[in-house]
């Protein structure tokens, strides 16, 4: 075995994977149940310190989780590789206990947040264990941060990955596979926000000509929004709440909207437009604040270069990994908008995350296991 081509031949088992797997699938973690994502973080953290790491666990802030990190001994002091994922879910405490249980069905695997990303995160961990069993040494020295709020668009760890990642040479990032099987070499620019519309509350049966409700002005709010959306940018409304008691004309409604573009000046129009939205009429209010928001990563040749040697080790295992700009956000919009080189979607294959169908193909443990595995040596 050539240095190059030695992880290639380490013994991945993706049954085997997957019993490690089921822990941290049954382990529900959703972004706002910070006691739920700190006992994920927990799991982690053991299977990272077995593995030979040392491992820290930093607090988290903005009532949401802690975050952990773990570093694995490496003769060279050189920059190392970064591994970034995260470890909430969109999933609630208690999906796993009917509507989305673990269970397998012939070469898929279910439960929640199975492909987003918890099985990715859990086959780069396993690269590394299956390096360090067979005596190979990685590139660099090895980093893996494991985060608490990216579903939510990482409001409270943008920090702590953009100073992470500036410490490293190089971003690995596994997140689901897209439907191909590629990789992620570009993400679109995202921004979200958050409104409220107020109105006049009176009762509903008695007076309801006096009152103004807030849930009609956002409704209205709402429909003019999603009809903003162009080729060049989408606009979404996904978070709607209004409204105590029935029989109460609705004083306020609060919604959350996002907007996605491939070039930031794109992006940076919808914000615009966003924050010059106004009421309907003077007897109501409506408010837009932008929330958070994630840069546009376009592909440098640091990038490409990094795709070219994932390319090359995947057609040894037989198989293509075409490269490609994506939505749907990852923290990789920040290392890559950095300038770092980044390697997104390295995780496993699947389909319909965020659903109650969410799954992974089984195969995909060792196939992508391996690949993570050589990147580890040659990047």
């Amino acid at each position: 075995m050539t240095p190059d081509t030695a992880a290639l031949d380490l013994p991945f088992d993706s049954d085997r994977m997957l019993d490690g797997l089921r822990p941290w699938i049954e382990t529900e973690s959703p972004t706002f149940d910070a006691a739920a994502v700190n006992r994920m973080m927990g799991v982690a953290a053991r299977d990272l310190a077995l593995a030979g790491a040392t491992v820290e666990t930093i607090p988290g802030r903005m009532n949401l989780g802690d975050c952990v990190r773990a570093k694995f001994d490496h003769p060279s002091k050189e920059k190392g590789i970064l591994v970034l994922g995260h470890l909430d879910t969109v999933h609630p405490m208690g999906t796993i206990n009917g509507q989305l249980n673990f269970r397998r069905e012939g070469n898929k695997a279910y439960g929640p947040g199975i492909q987003d990303m918890k099985g990715g995160n859990y086959i780069a961990l396993e690269a590394v264990k299956q390096l360090r069993a067979a005596g190979i040494q990685t590139s660099r020295p090895v980093t893996f941060l494991f985060t608490s709020d990216e579903e939510i668009g990482s409001p409270a760890t943008r920090d702590l990955i953009e100073a992470e990642a500036a410490r490293h040479a190089v971003v690995l990032v596994p997140e689901p596979a897209r439907p191909d099987g590629g990789v992620v070499t570009g993400r679109y620019a995202i921004a979200r926000f958050n409104m409220r519309a107020t109105g006049r509350p009176s009762h509903a049966g008695a007076r309801l000509a006096e009152g103004r409700s807030a849930i009609k002005e956002m409704c209205k709010q709402i429909l003019a929004i999603e009809d903003m959306t162009t080729e060049a940018c989408t606009f979404s409304v996904g978070v709607l709440q209004g409204g105590t008691w029935v029989n109460c004309v609705t004083t306020h409604c609060d919604a959350e909207a996002l907007s996605m573009a491939k070039r930031q000046e794109d992006l940076d129009a919808a914000v615009e437009k966003m924050l010059a939205l106004r009421a309907s009429g003077n007897d109501v209010s409506f408010e837009v604040k932008r929330g958070v928001t994630r840069p546009v990563w376009e592909p440098n040749d640091g990038v490409m270069l990094l795709h070219s040697k994932a390319q090359a080790l995947a057609e040894r295992l037989g198989f293509n990994v075409p490269s490609q700009s994506a939505g749907g956000g990852s923290d990789g919009n920040f290392t890559g908008a950095m300038g770092i080189p980044t390697l997104d979607g390295l995780g496993v294959r699947g389909a319909l995350a965020h659903t109650l169908e969410e799954h992974i193909f089984i195969d995909s443990l060792a196939e992508r296991g391996k690949l993570f595995a050589g990147l580890l040596q040659v990047v």
